[in-house]
């Protein structure tokens, strides 16, 4: 590995910066607490690029690789982390999907639209009543001549109301059978095709998270990426980069609480003395930068495996676990340290706070990370 950041991947995360400090930061709290999920600002982020990232120029992306990708959520968690959050599902999730497993025709006709953000992406792998337990899901796709029938309820999805186009994974199966599920591409505006309940959240509220509701859903077989039987494989291999995702997200939020964290410690006096000279305080500046700077190797590591098409599981599952577990641990001291202020929403911190629950949540709870690990070192 080469621990130098290369040009490209400096001027890319300096765009990012910028974006965020100039058209996110004015708003962030004003998003948070209406919940609003702001479609303007993902347009104007797919203007630059930054909504296909992965996604080849053919297809009307930008073609960059991961390390960039890793620095765009970061640099834009930094400042929110919801809006990071959508992006990231915009990119890794439904768009990966389809860039990893569609068809020629298939990316012809998809990709471009979400490369450029005049749609906007899904990915409905979840249930009410199975998360970790997804190869006992309910929906379930019905072969019909050439189409397929789709009925269910997917829950916990961003962009479930709003997304222009869904990647979907249905059993096609018995339940707990192997092979037993599909991915589908349904796209908005399909009969029997809806969102449902937008989910009212602790953190991440600028990002949308809603159910999606299909009620005998046809959709053409032209519509099936894959071959039928093989979705549950293909949404391993997307949750593999999606995981890089989510420790990148994982790390802008603790980045963003460090540093806020860093700047009110040397500004705040007490006793005459600026906090920061506290052992107190010091040491836990100093447990926080370590943290991050541990979570950012194992991150840049799964980036580097992914983008020489090595094998990756282990590593992003690492990566996603302990940049998770560090985003909470580190947001949790920044309150610590800016005392009661950090209680108040006049201070960034609490927002930090309240966003990174959901990283050891989303794409896999740290339990199931544990799960895939082990199995990784115990092969």
């Amino acid at each position: 590995m080469n621990f130098e950041t290369n040009e490209i991947t400096a001027q890319v995360a300096q765009i990012a910066r910028d974006f965020a400090v100039q058209h996110i930061k004015p708003h962030v709290m004003e998003w948070d607490e209406s919940q609003e999920f702001p479609l303007h600002i993902f347009k104007q982020l797919g203007e630059l690029g930054l909504m296909g990232v992965l996604v080849p120029e053919e297809y009307g992306g930008a073609g960059l690789s991961y390390f960039e990708y890793k620095a765009i959520i970061e640099e834009i968690a930094k400042v929110d982390g919801s809006i990071g959050l959508s992006v990231a599902a915009h990119n890794s999730l439904c768009t990966g999907h389809i860039l990893n497993f569609a068809n020629e025709e298939q990316k012809q006709k998809w990709l471009p639209k979400l490369a450029t953000a005049e749609w906007i992406g899904a990915w409905g792998l979840t249930e009410p009543n199975t998360g970790s337990d997804a190869g006992n899901m309910k929906c379930t796709a019905t072969k019909d001549g050439d189409n397929w029938i789709i009925n269910g309820t997917k829950n916990w999805i961003t962009h479930g109301k709003s997304g222009d186009v869904a990647v979907v994974i249905c059993r096609t199966g018995e339940p707990r059978a192997k092979n037993n599920a599909t991915a589908f591409v349904v796209e908005r505006g399909t009969p029997g095709f809806s969102g449902g309940k937008k989910e009212n959240k602790l953190g991440m509220r600028a990002s949308e998270t809603a159910e999606m509701i299909f009620e005998n859903c046809v959709i053409p077989d032209a519509n099936r990426l894959g071959e039928v039987g093989d979705g549950f494989k293909q949404a391993l291999v997307v949750l593999d980069g999606g995981r890089i995702s989510i420790a990148s997200l994982s790390l802008g939020i603790a980045k963003g609480a460090y540093e806020a964290a860093l700047q009110y410690a040397q500004e705040r006096h007490q006793f005459d003395k600026p906090i920061a000279s506290f052992q107190g305080i010091s040491f836990k500046l100093a447990d926080m930068a370590t943290e991050i700077e541990a979570a950012n190797l194992l991150t840049l590591e799964a980036c580097d495996l992914k983008s020489k098409k090595q094998p990756v599981t282990k590593v992003s599952a690492m990566a996603k676990y302990y940049a998770s577990e560090v985003a909470v641990k580190v947001s949790n001291d920044a309150v610590q340290i800016f005392g009661g202020y950090g209680y108040t929403k006049d201070f960034p911190v609490e927002k930090h706070y309240r966003d990174s629950k959901l990283c050891t949540i989303g794409e896999g709870t740290s339990e199931i990370q544990k799960v895939v690990i082990s199995r990784e070192i115990l092969k």
